[in-house]
């Protein structure tokens, strides 16, 4: 028997396109989080202090496999609102939210998984979206941006101990930006903003997962948003990790190649 799907539902349209996957799925919708459900959605208003509450609402509903989908930024907590499982709960998470974003998502996770939810990744749910190894979407990629590509996945992987990010841009061999909490649109806002005097090509963003990391509630992703970026930055393309990194709305991501100039390249 399926076990009954809840999406933990942040920002951005990966919460909502997991919904279409999984029409009978409890939408969890959390205060302080721009997260809306679809109209047709079983809906779940749920706030972090009362965690409690949210987890008789699951099993109530039946729920046995969750999904953390979309942007989530740490909540400004009120203890005078928490319930008793929060109370329990708050040292750990404290503890945990002094530390960097792996380490307390990986504590969320476990807490869930404590509770009895299995903890599923959106690519399970979601297979399409990400790419296989040798996907090229737009023109093919030169000799010198493979090797910025390698350059940016050696320094992704240099400051994975330290929980940084997930993106890194390179142009000819120079380090031009790396993302760091802010996310990938910023960084990119940041690369665009270098001097042309500066450049020597134009440069490659690589978006890969940290190593280690937890691909159930951490994959990296990419979707127009982050080409026009990309285009606005003076990149020449974008290379994924294939399997790794959610893709979304691909034939946008093929319009805006074609229209920019852009490569986008899973390997």
């Amino acid at each position: 028997m399926t076990r009954r799907l809840a999406i933990l539902a942040g920002e951005g349209e990966l919460p909502r396109l997991l919904q279409e996957a999984r029409e009978d799925a409890v939408y969890v919708t959390f205060a302080g989080v721009d997260a809306r459900p679809p109209e047709d959605a079983r809906h779940l208003a749920a706030s972090f202090e009362r965690l409690g509450a949210l987890f008789a609402d699951l099993h109530r509903e039946g729920v046995g496999e969750v999904v953390f989908a979309g942007a989530m930024r740490r909540p400004a907590l009120d203890p005078a609102r928490f319930d008793a499982t929060m109370h329990a709960l708050a040292p750990r998470l404290m503890q945990a939210m002094g530390r960097g974003d792996d380490t307390l998502l990986r504590l969320v996770a476990s807490v869930f998984e404590e509770q009895g939810f299995r903890v599923v990744g959106a690519h399970e749910i979601r297979p399409e979206l990400v790419l296989g190894a040798g996907t090229l979407i737009g023109p093919a990629p030169g000799a010198g941006d493979l090797e910025d590509a390698d350059h940016a996945e050696k320094v992704i992987a240099a400051l994975s101990p330290l929980d940084v990010g997930q993106g890194a841009v390179v142009a000819g061999g120079q380090v031009m930006g790396i993302e760091t909490l802010q996310g990938t649109d910023a960084m990119l806002r940041f690369v665009a903003e270098t001097p042309a005097s500066l450049w020597r090509k134009r440069g490659v963003l690589v978006k890969r997962p940290k190593a280690g990391q937890d691909l159930r509630f951490d994959m990296p992703a990419i979707g127009p948003a982050t080409l026009r970026a990309a285009a606005a930055a003076n990149l020449a393309g974008v290379v994924v990790a294939a399997g790794e990194v959610l893709v979304l709305d691909q034939p946008k991501l093929a319009v805006i190649c074609r229209e920019c100039g852009l490569f986008l390249l899973a390997r």
